[in-house]
């Protein structure tokens, strides 16, 4: 019995047509398909862009500037932010208050009124912190402050601004020595009170006469040389003893930092003799 040969296992040319054909489908399927995610990703950065440019970018609030100022230096901005009436107006119109006067005491109310309340006796020149009026008025070149430690009593009331608003407080003296408090409205110039001391005596009389005889030099003058030693507001200007050697007009200057600098300057030659900044 003959048995047939064996058939080999080759593929038609149909066969293999189909087979190529089929593989060049499914490159193409995959071509395509990573096309299609190549352009959905840029898609979404795209528009991921776009969005970006529209939301807004958010942003953290700075803390207000007043919360880093300490209690005496916001206090400071408070009564300087209500002031309209500067130093040298508030001198002007007190000294015109009183025939022949002359300044020896100006100060502002409603800050560091405890400089008031005690005064210096012999006015050393080295004030404490305290010591120093408060400024007033928005900060100018222009000599402005109230004096410490003047060189009479005048029994002038202390108190803060109130519903009055701040108020100048001055002390104006007669060629005698006769010393008149007059107090003025700090936001409208207006004149609220002036009168006579009455807790004067001869001996203050006297002082205060001989302390305006020695100084040859104005209020208006000491606080030029303050405020070009530091920028600021002049809030305190006073005539006092320089521990027996001559007459001193002390000075207060805020600056824009609300800190305080008391300058004593020499009342015969306008030289600094002192300073001192109140950093509180």
């Amino acid at each position: 019995m003959r048995l047939d040969p064996r058939r080999k296992n080759r593929l038609s040319p149909r066969s293999r047509n189909l087979k190529v054909t089929g593989a060049a489908a499914c490159v193409a399927a995959a071509a395509l398909l990573l096309t299609a995610c190549g352009q959905s990703s840029d898609s979404a950065t795209s528009a991921a862009t776009e969005a970006a440019k529209v939301l807004p970018q958010k942003t953290t609030a700075s803390p207000s500037a007043t919360a880093d100022l300490t209690e005496a230096q916001q206090e400071r901005k408070r009564v300087l932010d209500a002031t309209e009436v500067t130093f040298d107006d508030a001198a002007t119109t007190a000294v015109g208050e009183v025939a022949g006067g002359k300044l020896v005491d100006l100060d502002l109310e409603g800050v560091d009124d405890d400089r008031d309340e005690s005064p210096s006796p012999t006015g050393t020149g080295s004030p404490s912190p305290t010591d120093a009026a408060s400024p007033t008025g928005s900060p100018t070149g222009s000599p402005t402050g109230s004096p410490t430690g003047s060189p009479t009593a005048t029994g002038s009331p202390t108190a803060s601004p109130g519903a009055e608003g701040p108020v100048w407080v001055a002390e104006v003296a007669e060629k005698d020595g006769t010393v008149h408090t007059v107090r003025i409205n700090a936001v409208d110039g207006k004149v609220i009170d002036a009168r006579v001391d009455e807790d004067q005596d001869d001996q203050d009389k006297q002082q205060t006469a001989r302390w305006l005889s020695e100084a040859t030099q104005t209020p208006e003058q000491a606080a030029k040389v303050a405020t070009e030693k530091k920028k600021g507001t002049v809030t305190s200007v006073s005539l006092d003893d320089n521990d027996g050697n001559g007459v001193i007009w002390s000075v207060d200057v805020v600056g824009s930092d609300w800190k305080k600098t008391t300058f004593d300057v020499d009342a015969k030659n306008d030289t600094i003799v002192r300073e001192e900044t109140d950093n509180d």
